[in-house]
């Protein structure tokens, strides 16, 4: 899967840019779109509003790690994985048929709580359990929201490309061929909504090569900084995901 999004939509941390600073052999966000395609022509391809874009291959595909697109109202979402245990009990509560797969679980589960703002962002993942990673777009709202499970099951990529727009994938070749190894994995069990409030900083680490310069950053919790957030009302505790990172 491939997913990008313009820099207003998208708000990449800035950290993103740190390892490619002088290369100039990075692609930008649409470059980097038309070699997904190029290797991957039986691909599914959205173009969404204001130059946002996502798609979708089934090509190696591990059984285990199932890729899904679902398209509610205009609502996008690239589900990789798969839910246990509850997904049943999560039909139940969002009064949905079983035939609904676990892309729809979650475009639902923002759409009701999206109804009811203000609310933590956390609440649309915290009864989620599996091996999952998902990209959910709204185009009415030109909000992004990513999460990755807790363990980091599935191995979904980030970085900003040259134009200063954020591209997610879970396809390495295709990530190398954009950015060579300017690229860092979305940090496991966290939550990004582009303009959204955080409820603790996600510090950006960097490592330096033999000559000093930087070759990647990796995200990690600050979990001694408390941030300013909307109220709640819930326990953090329920799921490691509450935690978001500030695109602002």
């Amino acid at each position: 899967m491939l997913a990008g999004f313009e820099k207003s939509t998208g708000k990449p941390p800035e950290e993103l840019s740190l390892p490619w600073k002088g290369m100039p052999d990075l692609k930008t966000g649409e470059e980097t779109v038309e070699i997904f395609r190029s290797w991957r022509p039986h691909s599914m391809l959205f173009n969404l509003p204001n130059g946002n874009s996502m798609a979708l291959s089934h090509e190696d595909e591990c059984p285990l790690h199932p890729r899904s697109i679902v398209v509610v109202d205009d609502v996008y979402c690239i589900f990789l994985g798969m839910l246990l245990e509850n997904t049943c009990d999560l039909r139940s509560h969002y009064g949905l048929s079983r035939q609904v797969t676990e892309a729809m679980v979650v475009v639902e589960a923002y759409k009701v709580l999206r109804d009811r703002t203000p609310y933590p962002p956390d609440q649309v993942v915290r009864d989620l359990q599996g091996k999952f990673a998902f990209v959910l777009f709204d185009a009415r709202a030109n909000t992004l929201f990513i999460a990755r499970d807790r363990d980091g099951c599935i191995p979904l990529q980030w970085r900003m490309a040259r134009d200063g727009s954020l591209v997610c994938s879970d396809d390495p070749n295709v990530i190398a061929e954009a950015c060579g190894n300017c690229c860092t994995f979305f940090p496991p069990g966290c939550i990004y909504m582009s303009g959204d409030h955080p409820l603790n900083k996600i510090r950006a680490i960097t490592w330096e090569d033999d000559e000093g310069n930087i070759s990647s950053v990796l995200f990690q919790v600050d979990l001694f900084t408390r941030l300013r957030s909307i109220p709640r009302t819930d326990s953090s505790a329920n799921w490691a995901g509450v935690t978001t990172v500030d695109g602002e």
